[in-house]
């Protein structure tokens, strides 16, 4: 059973990201603030459900959530400021869009920044662990996946429906065989023939 809070007594606001390591399409994630004391034993992280599963249970998110909200960042941005400072600015976007202001953050993964004067945590394999990152994770993996669907009616040969962007042999070859799209991160190491190009994480 998820945990409800790790913070007591206050408002949380749960955070996840997703696409972090594609080679296409923008980063997502979400930021998510549940009743107290909220159960769903159907809440898991968005890894271990299959698809019909993350969209159904998005729905129950969205309708029982207190607020909730997705937050994007561009591949053009991901090239600029890399995909760690990335992924941070997309999860405040998120937290920028939520109706309520939370007293307190919880972040899945060990990397964050500051937001605002708001006091927060990272909490590793944390969207195995709480409700709200489980949650966020479940909006943000959802809401990509159906943009990158979207982007697949007008780049079918990279299989995007299928892989979502990630690394796949199939994407690779695609690249290789037809180049590169508006939506690829060319900061990454696209082939997979050559070093790693990942930015620098500091």
């Amino acid at each position: 059973m998820l945990l409800p809070y790790h913070f007591p007594n206050c408002i949380e606001a749960g955070c996840d990201e997703a696409g972090r390591g594609c080679l296409a399409g923008s980063v997502f994630a979400a930021a998510v603030i549940l009743p107290p004391d909220y159960q769903n034993a159907e809440l898991n992280d968005s890894k271990q459900l299959t698809d019909k599963q993350r969209h159904t249970l998005r729905e129950v998110i969205e309708n029982d959530a207190l607020a909730w909200a997705v937050g994007i960042v561009t591949p053009e941005e991901i090239d600029k400021i890399n995909i760690l400072r990335a992924s941070i600015l997309a999860m405040h976007r998120a937290l920028d869009q939520l109706e309520l202001r939370p007293d307190a953050i919880i972040v899945d993964g060990n990397r964050f920044q500051p937001y605002h004067d708001i006091r927060y945590a990272t909490i590793v394999k944390g969207d195995g662990k709480y409700l709200s990152i489980a949650a966020a994770s479940i909006l943000a993996k959802t809401y990509r996946d159906d943009y990158m669907d979207q982007l697949d009616k007008d780049y079918p040969q990279y299989g995007w429906r299928k892989n979502k962007g990630y690394p796949t042999r199939d994407h690779r070859e695609a690249i290789r065989q037809y180049g590169t799209t508006p939506y690829h991160r060319m900061t990454y190491n696209l082939l997979g023939d050559t070093s790693p190009m990942l930015p620098f994480e500091e």
